[in-house]
């Protein structure tokens, strides 16, 4: 794929999203950050309804150690792993604490030295929360960029480097967002809905659906 279609393609998707944005429910870069990490291998519906009554009750560091572990289980017992998410969180919250004086650190370093926090979080938290022009690669994009062949890779960070060289910089900033969406609503995994796709002429996937 070249640049001139790169960039009609990510044109087309700002003009149909000119300001695209997350799913997940958030006031904070804190309450984005345990959004994301209770997000892992659970759709941002089940994060957004059991983050409601979290933050309600715990929406900073000092809180939810105050909230304490069975405190914290009791909100998100309904999403998976979360008891694994329950012990990053409260290490996660510990360490804010202690080394950043309760708030987000805005480096990627910083963050993923967070139990729970890998590269994909990160790069959510940074672009999200901070406005850095980062693109966090997930499974729908991954999906996405290897089928239209925006940016094919192997791996997903081979798929996020190439994403950082290939996608002009006024895009970068919403990229995430845009690639995402289109993943979870049109570009979907089982059967691609290309009929209703606005870039279905620039894609070249080549077994393109009705």
């Amino acid at each position: 794929m070249n640049q001139k279609k790169r960039r009609e393609i990510f044109e087309r998707l700002r003009e149909a999203n000119p300001a695209p944005t997350t799913e997940l429910h958030y006031k904070t870069p804190f309450e984005l950050l345990i959004a994301v990490i209770l997000s892992a291998q659970a759709t941002d519906k089940g994060v957004n309804k059991a983050t409601r009554e979290l933050f309600k009750a715990a929406n900073t560091p000092q809180a939810i150690l105050k909230l304490g572990k069975a405190g914290l289980k009791k909100h998100i017992r309904t999403i998976g792993l979360y008891n694994t998410k329950a012990d990053n969180i409260m290490k996660t919250c510990e360490i804010l604490v202690r080394e950043h004086d309760g708030r987000v650190p805005d480096d990627r370093k910083s963050l993923e030295a967070l139990p729970g926090v890998g590269r994909k979080t990160a790069n959510v938290i940074l672009n999200t929360a901070f406005g850095q022009p980062t693109i966090a690669v997930d499974t729908h994009i991954f999906r996405v960029c290897n089928r239209t062949g925006i940016a094919p890779g192997k791996t997903v960070r081979e798929v996020e480097d190439k994403l950082m060289k290939c996608v002009p910089d006024e895009f970068k900033h919403d990229a995430h967002h845009w690639l995402i969406l289109h993943g979870r609503y049109t570009c979907i995994a089982r059967k691609p809905r290309c009929g209703s796709c606005i870039i279905e002429d620039l894609c070249e996937y080549t077994d393109k659906t009705e």
